[in-house]
């Protein structure tokens, strides 16, 4: 795979608009990156998973996947080897990483509307 696909392929998910982040392109979902493409360099990607969904992963495709060195790692940022990467894994690990920062950003809106409306009754 190339960066070329993993932007195609994360593009392709509803809602997703394409930004930058300390200077690599990244893919964001309700507000949310999910994605960075050339991270750390040229022949990687990073998904944001969940540290369950990345321990998953990294079991399970070891010569693909890499968590990010650091808290980002410990908090789920996983590294995917560009060349290494099939079709079809790519687009299971991308939808997941879509899927958990579109549901974070739903919770996120309903504890500030529950935050919001118990201030109005409150004043």
């Amino acid at each position: 795979m190339t960066g070329h696909d993993f932007r195609r392929v994360a593009l392709k998910l509803p809602g997703t608009i394409e930004g930058s982040h300390m200077g690599h392109p990244d893919f964001r979902a309700g507000g949310k990156i999910f994605a960075t493409l050339h991270y750390p360099n040229e022949g990687w990607g990073m998904v944001k998973l969940s540290p369950e969904q990345q321990d998953d992963v990294l079991h399970a495709q070891p010569a693909v996947f890499v968590a990010v060195k650091g808290a980002w790692g410990r908090q789920g940022a996983t590294n995917v080897r560009l060349e290494t990467v099939g079709a079809s894994t790519l687009e299971k690990a991308l939808r997941l990483a879509w899927s958990y920062a579109t549901s974070a950003s739903k919770k996120t809106a309903a504890v500030r509307k529950r935050a919001k409306s118990t201030a109005k009754v409150s004043s």
